[in-house]
C-alpha cells in the first residue's frame, strides 16, 4: 500500500511543525508513512528555527515509503515559499495551491493512499486570485477533472466518540431554515450511508437524525421545519432500506447512552454537528471528506497563526487524521 501524501497547508500556519513533530513521533505515537509535499527549504528552515534537527529527504512519492523511517520524506514544490510563521502571504499561495493539485493527482496515480491536508486559510488564497469558497471545493473540482463526473463532497468530523455530518455548513444560521430541503438531507444521508460502509467498515450503518428546532420541533408548536421538511427524509431514508431515526431533539442526541445507538449523526447546520464533535474530543477529531473518489482527512483545527512558530503546536489531530486515513485506505482496499 502506497504512502499517504500531506499537503502542507498555509506555511506561515502551523501545517510545517504539526507535519514536522508528526514524523517525530512516527514511532511512538504510531503514525503512518507520509511524504510532505512542500518547499524543502521553508520546512527545513522552520525545524531550525523551533530547535529541531530533522533529516529531511528529497524525494519522489515513489521512494517515501523506504525513506520514512529515517528521513522526513519531502515531495518538492516547483513554486518556493516564504517562511513567515504568523504572517500569512499572498506570494505563498501558488505553492499551497500545487501541494493540493498534486496530492490528489498522487491518489489517483495510484502513488499515495489518501490525500491527508492541512489547514490553509481563504485570504491570502483570495488576494493571490483563488476563485473557489474554500478547500473542500477545490477538492471537488480537481476529482471532477480527473473523473469528469460530479462530486458531491459531504463534511463529517469524526472523533473517538463520534462521528456528526452537518446538512448545512458555511451559512449564516438566519439562512438555514430556507436552505435546508428534504432533497439535501437526502443527498447527504445517503452518501455518509454509503461510506460508512464502504470505508469504515460498517456492515448495516445507523444513521440519526436532529431535529431543526428545540424538541424537534414539538409537534409543529416550536417551528414546522421537522415535520415538514425533516421527517420525510427519514421516511425515504428507511423505505430504502437504511437504518435511520428523527428527526430527534438535539439537546438529547449527544450523551453516551444515545450515541450508542447510532454510527453517525446527521445535523441540520454547522455548530450542531461541530460544537458536540469538539467538545467530546478536540484534540482528536478529524475532518473527512465524503463523497470523493480519493480518501481525504485533515486536522479539525484551524491555520493558527497566533501561535505558528512558537513551538506549542499540538500534533495530535493531524496524527489522528493521519491514521483514520490509513484506515479508511485500508478498508477500501479489503
Amino acid at each position: 500500500m502506497p504512502p499517504l501524501a500531506v499537503s502542507g497547508g498555509d506555511p506561515s500556519g502551523v501545517g510545517p511543525e504539526i507535519a514536522i513533530t508528526a514524523w517525530k513521533l512516527r514511532k511512538t505515537a504510531d503514525v503512518p508513512a507520509f511524504f510532505l509535499i512542500a518547499d524543502p527549504d521553508l520546512i527545513a528552515a522552520r525545524a531550525k528555527s523551533l530547535g529541531e534537527t530533522i533529516p529531511l529527504k528529497v524525494c519522489d512519492p515513489d521512494e517515501a515509503a523506504a525513506l520514512f523511517p529515517d528521513f522526513l520524506p519531502v515531495v518538492p514544490l516547483k513554486n518556493s515559499q516564504t517562511d513567515s510563521p504568523g504572517v500569512p502571504l499572498a506570494e505563498n499561495a501558488a505553492g499551497t495551491v500545487e501541494a493540493i493539485q498534486r496530492a490528489v493527482g498522487y491518489a489517483f496515480d495510484g502513488k499515495a493512499a489518501a490525500v491527508v491536508t492541512c489547514p490553509i486559510a481563504k485570504k491570502p488564497l483570495y488576494e493571490a486570485g483563488f476563485a473557489h469558497p474554500g478547500h473542500t471545493e477545490f477538492l471537488a473540482e480537481l476529482a471532477e477533472a480527473h473523473t469528469k463526473k460530479v462530486c458531491k463532497p459531504v463534511m463529517m468530523l469524526a472523533g473517538p466518540q463520534l462521528r456528526a455530518v452537518p446538512v448545512t455548513i458555511h451559512i449564516p444560521l438566519a439562512e438555514v431554515p430556507k436552505a435546508l430541503t428534504s432533497e439535501e438531507i437526502l443527498a447527504v444521508s445517503r452518501i455518509t450511508a454509503r461510506e460508512l460502509k464502504e470505508k469504515f467498515g460498517i456492515a448495516r450503518p445507523r444513521l440519526a437524525l436532529s431535529g431543526l428546532n428545540p424538541h424537534a420541533g414539538e409537534g409543529g408548536a416550536l417551528g414546522k421545519e421537522d415535520d415538514a421538511i425533516i421527517r420525510p427524509a427519514v421516511e425515504v431514508l428507511a423505505a430504502e432500506g437504511i437504518a435511520v431515526r428523527g428527526p430527534l431533539p438535539a439537546d438529547t442526541m449527544f450523551h453516551a447512552p444515545a450515541r450508542a445507538t447510532y454510527d453517525a449523526a446527521i445535523c441540520m447546520y454547522h455548530d450542531q454537528a461541530l460544537i458536540p464533535a469538539k467538545a467530546l474530543a478536540f484534540d482528536e477529531t478529524v475532518n473527512v471528506t465524503l463523497g470523493l473518489p480519493f480518501i481525504r482527512t485533515s486536522p479539525d483545527h484551524g491555520t493558527a497563526f497566533d501561535i505558528a512558530g512558537k513551538g506549542v503546536a499540538r500534533p495530535d489531530s493531524l496524527i489522528a487524521a493521519l491514521r483514520l486515513a490509513r484506515k479508511l485506505a485500508d478498508n477500501t482496499r479489503k
